[in-house]
């Protein structure tokens, strides 16, 4: 299978350039580039599924740049149906630092930062060098931008197209870059660039999208959306990163193993035909989780993702330590250690309506405290612990903290 055949077999090629693009990809020898804005210190799934395309590439003979958008970042991409919210330079440039040791730290490739050469281009040489091969009417073509006709779109946003543009044809100038790769969303950034260097060069650029990787409901993931889930995981930690995962939805999970993993087409038929004969299992999803965390944190955080997932199944959490309880129970309702019978802690709190609700959850083994079903309603907490975790039924859990540890 050729590097073209394996792209759109694995559904990552949306829209092409150019129908030469096929021959030069399979050729390989080609310096492309990826990038993103600095909205964020951290990137997240979103990212992770578009800069991936950067180690497909490498694989077959490409040389992969990123690119940190510190200049593009300060205008912000025009958004489908409103305007980006525009954020101070101090938190573009920490953002920009950040990004640029996670890119360095997790994919290893070449960095750029398009502030660099941005910086000292001025008003009227940015309208005489590069304005004037912008057509209007080319411009208002473009998808999101014709999108936001109705509501409105102001003239910063409207020149963010010419500064990516901008960066194709710098890096086509310097660093002999002849490809840039993106998400749907940047067709029209892209051909812009493309035609660019077209007509100050007379040389042809090439570019392709990819289908941007959607969640349940058919967001994309993303900051914006909602649904971030962050690479940096003191931001969103392995175990959480695990729990999504090992939650993706069946009819997902196969186009997230093609696109989110190194696996083969065999390897991946092999597991789909597996999962599809024991769902219960969720081999494509443990596979998808394994996969994903190891590339992301190394074997050790995913095995340690794991066995924590395993413990809270299992109901045995009294062998969690306080910082994988502070992970696992985040925004779990937490109340205040008191040293009173667990039955009146149950009431007072509200984990249940009454007594009488209490003695049946105790009569049926329906309450547990650190993964031990209690049966006595005068039971107490144990105060040399920082957390108690009470479970009410198979998944109500509750935490109380004593605030003295």
């Amino acid at each position: 299978m050729t590097l073209f055949e394996d792209l759109k077999w694995r559904g990552l090629i949306k829209d092409i350039t150019s129908p030469e693009l096929e021959k030069k990809l399979n050729e390989g020898g080609m310096t492309f580039y990826i990038g993103t804005d600095p909205t964020a210190d951290s990137m997240h799934i979103g990212h992770y599924s578009s800069f991936l395309i950067s180690k497909r590439l490498a694989k077959y003979g490409h040389h992969p740049i990123l690119l940190i958008g510190g200049a593009t970042g300060r205008i912000g991409d025009p958004k489908p149906t409103t305007e980006r919210e525009m954020k101070s330079i101090e938190e573009i440039e920490k953002n920009a630092i950040g990004l640029t040791r996670q890119a360095e730290s997790i994919f290893g490739f070449e960095v750029v930062n398009n502030w660099d050469w941005s910086k000292d281009i001025n008003f009227i040489d940015f309208l005489r060098d590069y304005g004037k091969f912008f057509n209007i009417n080319y411009m208002l073509d473009k998808d999101i931008i014709r999108r936001r006709l109705d509501t409105g779109i102001t003239y910063t946003e409207f020149s963010y197209m010419i500064m990516q543009a901008m960066d194709f044809l710098h890096l086509y100038e310097t660093k002999n870059c002849t490809l840039q790769v993106a998400g749907s969303d940047q067709w029209g950034n892209i051909t812009a660039g493309v035609d660019l260097i077209r007509k100050k060069t007379g040389n042809e650029a090439y570019g392709f999208t990819m289908p941007l990787i959607l969640d349940k409901d058919g967001k994309k993931f993303g900051k914006s959306e909602g649904n971030a889930l962050w690479l940096d995981k003191n931001k969103t930690s392995a175990y959480e990163l695990y729990q999504y995962l090992i939650n993706t939805d069946d009819e997902l999970v196969i186009d997230y193993l093609k696109k989110l993993t190194f696996l083969t087409k065999e390897e991946i038929e092999k597991i789909e035909q597996e999962h599809k004969n024991n769902l219960e299992k969720r081999i494509a999803q443990q596979e998808l989780a394994k996969q994903i965390i190891t590339d992301l944190h190394g074997e050790e955080e995913y095995l340690h993702a794991k066995e924590v997932s395993e413990c809270l199944f299992t109901g045995k959490v009294s062998s969690l330590t306080d910082k994988e309880i502070e992970t696992v129970f985040k925004g779990v309702p937490t109340f205040d250690y008191e040293e009173k019978s667990l039955i009146d802690l149950l009431v007072d709190n509200k984990i249940v309506s009454s007594k009488r609700e209490a003695r049946e959850f105790f009569h049926s083994n329906a309450i547990s405290v650190n993964g031990e079903f209690i049966e006595d309603e005068n039971f107490l907490l144990d105060k040399s612990r920082k957390y108690n975790i009470v479970r009410r039924g198979k998944k109500k859990y509750f935490v109380f903290v004593n605030q003295s540890k």
